[in-house]
């Protein structure tokens, strides 16, 4: 059923169309943005062309407004929403950060309890920092071979729900960095039966719209808000996004939130890649998300062939903590090669001119999707074929876990906001964090605001400086300082 007024259909694209309208007009510019079409800054145009900047424009009325969309805006809108089966859509362009943010946000006000795992991305914790809501933690298991997170265990969810009958939301990650899917349907069946809202960060879920024998993505499993960062594996420019909602959520009121962080200055050149990039898998989702199973399928079966390593799929599934698994994410362990997996992603980047997406203590992830070729795979393969050969050893005092879990003292804005005090971060033991640590990517906080720090947790940060993951969150970028609550705060 088409519900897009003017007899649009999932082959057009409103913006696109409407700047292409626009290039026609020779509209001679007094406002901004100051480079006028790219003539005030030459540089800038040679870098990026004059066809990039000569869209890099202004909201104007031919153009729409993304704060208050009424026109073509507000048609590709409706029409992600068509694409996605969701009740309504909204153009992100700060990230999936702020998509993560603005659900968080609208579904939860200061005071008001989210169920949701330690496992999320810095942006969920960001955003209780922000409006003061409490979370009640569900701590993942850990697949003991991998050092991996896995997804919450339904009993787990059961048991907060039945602990936290006031929690006004769950948040669920769908999929994980590395693949591992909860059971969504079943914690949607749970959480609307005691009336709360199911959140899922969907930032590496895009594809689940669209490809066949999928993992089931939040709208069709009945959640009711969703991030998808449809610049990962969607294809559209990097920091553009979709926020989905259900129909049990106030469009309104979502869009509300969403404006009081997001720019008044949309940019163009990000929300036309969003309408372009949904027409693309509207109409050969199925198609190009076929290819990319197959090459991940491919390279997994080569990579295991190579010996020692081990690129996991399907066959961790086990009904519960792990109830599903995508198969586009080609997590592979490295630990049995004796390498950590932040060194083999060095390896690759510095003496292959190979990028992956990221290395963890134990596993590195390559992130296959629309704009990979199967030469590329196979160069990835040779290469981790030649690493195994050149620089395999005893794997003996190498650290696998990934995750530790939290002993939560304070709510993330109580610690963020408190009077606290800078420590050598060798004196910081059994003190309460008021800052974020994490290794990004992937961007899962090690500390976060009022965690207490314990001998485990510094062992760890302690490790993966050494080992060369790219730490970041405290205000001493250098990492030898940590911010702490004053202990009268504590």
């Amino acid at each position: 059923m088409n519900r897009i007024k003017g007899g649009l259909t999932q082959a057009n694209a409103p913006i696109y169309e409407a700047l292409e309208r626009f290039k026609t007009m020779r509209v001679v510019p007094f406002d901004v943005p100051g480079h006028k079409r790219g003539r005030g800054n030459p540089e800038l145009t040679a870098f990026l062309g004059e066809k990039c900047v000569g869209i890099d424009v202004n909201s104007m009325k031919p153009l729409d407004n993304l704060c208050h969309p009424v026109s073509v805006i507000r048609q590709a809108e409706e029409l992600a929403a068509e694409a996605f089966g969701s009740a309504e859509a909204f153009l992100m362009v700060g990230g999936t950060t702020s998509a993560v943010q603005s659900m968080v946000l609208s579904a939860t006000k200061k005071g008001q309890k989210i169920i949701l795992p330690r496992n999320v991305h810095r942006s969920v914790i960001n955003a209780l920092v922000l409006n003061g809501a409490v979370p009640v933690y569900i701590n993942p298991e850990s697949d003991s071979k991998l050092g991996i997170s896995l997804g919450m265990k339904i009993s787990q969810v059961e048991k907060a729900i039945l602990e936290n009958p006031d929690a006004a939301a769950v948040l669920v990650n769908n999929p994980t960095y590395y693949g591992i899917c909860s059971n969504l349907p079943e914690i949607v069946r749970l959480a609307h039966s005691k009336g709360m809202l199911v959140l899922a960060d969907e930032a590496h879920g895009t594809h689940f719209y669209f490809g066949k024998d999928m993992p089931v993505s939040a709208m069709a499993a009945g959640a009711d808000m969703s991030a998808v960062s449809m610049h990962k594996s969607g294809g559209s420019l990097t920091q553009s996004s979709f926020l989905l909602l259900g129909s049990r959520v106030s469009a309104g009121y979502a869009r509300q939130v969403i404006n009081l962080t997001q720019t008044t200055s949309a940019s163009y050149l990000l929300m036309s890649s969003l309408d372009i990039s949904r027409r693309n898998l509207a109409l050969r989702g199925e198609e190009i998300f076929a290819q990319v199973m197959s090459l991940a399928r491919y390279a997994r079966n080569e990579i295991n062939a190579i010996g020692d390593y081990y690129a996991y799929s399907r066959e961790l599934v086990n009904g519960d903590s792990i109830f599903d698994f995508d198969e586009t994410k080609l997590s592979v362990h490295t630990l049995d090669i004796g390498l950590a997996g932040i060194e083999v992603y060095d390896i690759l980047r510095d003496e292959y001119d190979i990028q992956i997406e990221f290395g963890d203590l134990g596993n590195i992830l390559a992130y296959i999707s629309i704009g990979d070729r199967q030469r590329d795979v196979e160069r990835l393969v040779g290469a981790l074929s030649e690493i195994r050969r050149r620089y395999k050893k005893s794997s003996a005092g190498l650290m696998n876990q990934e995750y530790i879990d939290p002993q939560v003292v304070r709510t993330p804005q109580e610690a963020f906001y408190s009077e606290k005090e800078s420590l050598p971060i060798e004196k910081t033991l059994g003190r309460v964090c008021s800052e974020f640590v994490m290794c990004y990517p992937p961007g899962i906080p090690v500390l976060a605001p009022g965690e207490r720090i314990t001998d485990r947790i510094l062992d760890y940060i302690r490790y993966a400086k050494e080992k060369g993951c790219s730490m970041t969150g405290p205000e001493d970028l250098e990492i030898k300082y940590l911010n702490v609550l004053r202990e009268n705060e504590e």
